[in-house]
């Protein structure tokens, strides 16, 4: 078997670990379960089962589902069998983390079944096992504690009958087997985005689960979404039972999935923001040139999904989504670890200083800044603002057209970073848009040839943040915010010495706190987020005297 691939303690339709454990609870032929395992399970839940004696393997119209979350509910139960036909009864025996649901066809079950082979399915963040059952059919009484599934069940069933005729006619179920109602399309929010996440990636996450035809990206109430479609809507339910709550990298960029209410996406432009993976004649559009190809390659195996490149590299192990979804994971026991690579190396790699095959240095590095207020920019504050996601080796204000400047980071990876969290935010009072650019580097000035000192080159500069392997700023790498963390504070400063000059450009102070364990660090919060990206562009590196000079970055905390 190979290394490092997640292995069912008990295989999707093996004889050993099917329901042949109630054996010494039931009889053979018609049979009931008896009610001390019944009560074990479930309080006193008892069903009628009736048929023969079947191997775990052979279809049967009930299916055996086991490892359920303890905190499982009916309709999460249910909805595993949904997309594939009706569900027609349900035992749930909680107790022992088991259930049993009957489907209406014995065709259902097995497409079902067959599914769950390929697709490990995932309720609450738990990987569970789905077998055929020996059983042919239950029969439910009329105990009081299955009350609430048959009510789960009816409900359900109430819902997929009145919204049939609805899904067909808009085509929104594929062959027969798509839960009725249900879009094809699915809203997908990241939260903790302290990596960029682009196109290629959520492509290459989501086509585990079927076939993506068309993705567009974009940024509301200052959170990375996307919405995706998929060619039926079985791949969308099981993409969402699988991914939703999942990390991309470990503590962080988690997913969030809802069913959107639209059954078709139009997209317009193929570019780094969209894609209509039908359409490959589509225009790249004005607005957006399309993303370096290379982006495709650098987020693939041995990238993210590989932990081998970090093999003694002092980071924890690189985890996949499970080994059912077609990628290679490590061994983990009991949970479903995080979709890619941890968040720290993430950073690293971010910085272009661990050799990830495929993933540093990919990309252009050259960004194109634009809406820039041409009487205030300055080269040093794009230097200083940019250089919290990177090491700026330059900055080129454009000499005829003074609000676009071009930013050249160490590499791909930074420029995408620096693009992802500063898109949008306001400088100077302008919201500033960034692409990147159709230039690969930024070209210094010809001797002799005017500039009035627009281009800088800061290669050397004291003041990259990324030059040391492991340093704690790789794990430190946060969006704009209105707090900013403060470092290398001596200790003859005081908090009304740093209110007065956090105040002195304008901004407004509106908390302060030093470090209870250490003195030489502090959060304090200005009035906006505009105003804590003025304040670190003015501040960072202040002389506070003694040969301290201020370290300022963004914070994800609040006071």
């Amino acid at each position: 078997m190979r290394p490092g691939s997640i292995v069912p303690d008990i295989a999707v339709g093996t004889k050993r670990g099917s329901d042949e454990l109630f054996s010494t609870c039931v009889t053979n032929g018609p049979f009931i379960m008896s009610s001390n395992s019944a009560s074990a399970a479930n309080g006193n839940d008892s069903k009628k089962f009736k048929g023969d004696s079947r191997s775990a393997g052979v279809p049967s119209r009930v299916i055996h589902i086991r490892k359920l979350p303890i905190d499982v509910t009916e309709g999460e139960v249910i909805s595993l069998g949904l997309p594939f036909g009706k569900v027609t009864n349900l035992l749930m025996l909680k107790g022992k983390n088991q259930a049993f649901i009957e489907m209406n066809t014995e065709e259902a079950a097995n497409t079902m079944v067959n599914y769950y082979t390929s697709v490990t399915p995932v309720l609450r963040g738990q990987p569970i096992y789905i077998q055929f059952s020996n059983h042919k059919e239950l029969k439910t009484d009329s105990s009081p504690n299955q009350a609430r599934a048959q009510a789960a069940l009816q409900a359900v069933n109430s819902v997929q009958s009145g919204s049939l005729a609805l899904a067909a006619s808009a085509a929104a179920v594929d062959a027969g087997m798509a839960m009725a109602g249900q879009s094809p399309v699915l809203r997908i929010i990241v939260e903790n985005l302290f990596y960029p996440v682009t196109l290629d990636v959520l492509h290459q996450i989501f086509s585990k689960f079927g076939t993506v035809l068309k993705i567009i990206t974009f940024t509301k109430n200052n959170q990375f979404q996307a919405l995706l479609q998929y060619a039926d809507p079985v791949s969308a339910q099981h993409a969402k039972l699988s991914l939703d709550g999942q990390n991309i990298y470990n503590a962080c960029c988690t997913l969030r999935i809802d069913f959107s209410k639209l059954t078709s996406l139009n997209v317009k432009y193929n570019n780094d923001k969209s894609r209509d993976y039908t359409r490959p004649d589509l225009p790249s559009g004005d607005s957006q040139p399309s993303l370096d190809q290379t982006m495709a390659a650098a987020f693939g195996a041995p990238g993210i999904i590989s932990a081998s490149p970090y093999a003694g590299a002092g980071f924890p192990p690189t985890f996949a989504i499970p080994q059912a979804a077609g990628l290679s994971v490590p061994n983990v026991h009991g949970a479903l670890a995080p979709l890619a690579i941890p968040s720290a190396a993430a950073a690293a790699a971010a910085a272009g200083r661990i050799a990830i095959p495929g993933l540093a240095g990919a990309g252009n590095s050259v960004l194109l800044v634009s809406n820039l207020n041409p009487e205030r920019v300055t080269p040093q504050s794009l230097f200083i603002l940019f250089g919290v996601y990177g090491d700026v080796q330059r900055v080129k204000i454009l000499f005829n057209k003074k609000e676009n400047a071009l930013v050249q980071m160490a590499d791909g990876n930074q420029a995408q970073l620096a693009m992802s969290h500063l898109n949008g935010h306001k400088l100077h009072g302008k919201p500033i848009r960034i692409t990147l650019s159709k230039h690969q580097n930024v070209q210094l000035p010809r001797e002799g040839q005017e500039d009035q000192g627009l281009t800088k080159d800061y290669g050397n500069s004291p003041l990259h943040r990324f030059k040391k392997p492991g340093s704690k700023n790789f794990q430190n790498i946060f969006p704009p915010s209105a707090t900013l963390h403060l470092s290398n504070i001596p200790p003859s400063v005081s908090e009304e010495d740093l209110k007065v000059l956090f105040s002195s450009n304008g901004g407004v102070v509106k908390g302060f706190k030093f470090f209870q364990k250490d003195r030489k660090m502090a959060l304090i919060q200005m009035g906006s987020v505009e105003e804590a990206v003025q304040a670190l562009i003015d501040l960072h590196n202040h002389d506070l005297g003694e040969n301290h000079h201020l370290r300022v970055s963004f914070s994800k905390s609040t006071i």
